[in-house]
């Protein structure tokens, strides 16, 4: 069985911030409350760590959204036996990329390190395209 919770249609024109999570706190409550309903459903069997790691995925998708992107177009939180996809769409069509922790100098660069927690993470990494320019991210987190 899975769940799905849309706050936006990325086939639909775009909706204004106040029906999307514009924060990364606000996607995380989001997920919290999907992945709340199914644990307490016993639909889905639930570990806290698990859970843990999939907020840390939803904030650097969400905070990476808004950094790089120029702000969260479209979230999408799938739940079912296989984990927790969330969803996090922008804006721009740059690809994420890993940077080195440290520049040509040896100094050590602030922020970059977003990415790599993302992929190390979640199971499944996408990035795919919008038809209308931007980018939707996802990200597959095991629960258990």
């Amino acid at each position: 069985m899975r769940e799905t919770r849309r706050t936006h249609s990325p086939a639909g024109p775009r909706e204004p911030c106040w029906s999307l999570p514009c924060r990364p706190a606000d996607a995380r409550r989001t997920v919290e409350r999907v992945v709340a309903e199914r644990c307490r459903n016993r639909a889905i069997p639930c570990d806290d760590d698990a859970l843990d790691d999939v907020l840390l995925v939803t904030s650097e998708l969400a905070t990476n959204a808004i950094l790089h992107g120029g702000g969260i177009t479209g979230f999408d939180v799938d739940v079912d036996i296989s984990g927790v996809r969330v969803s996090v769409s922008d804006g721009s069509d740059d690809i994420p990329v890993a940077e080195a922790p440290v520049d040509e100098r040896g100094r050590n660069r602030l922020g970059g390190r977003g990415w790599p927690i993302v992929c190390l993470l979640a199971r499944d990494v996408s990035v795919a395209g919008l038809p209308r320019g931007g980018k939707r991210i996802t990200a597959v987190v095991p629960l258990g």
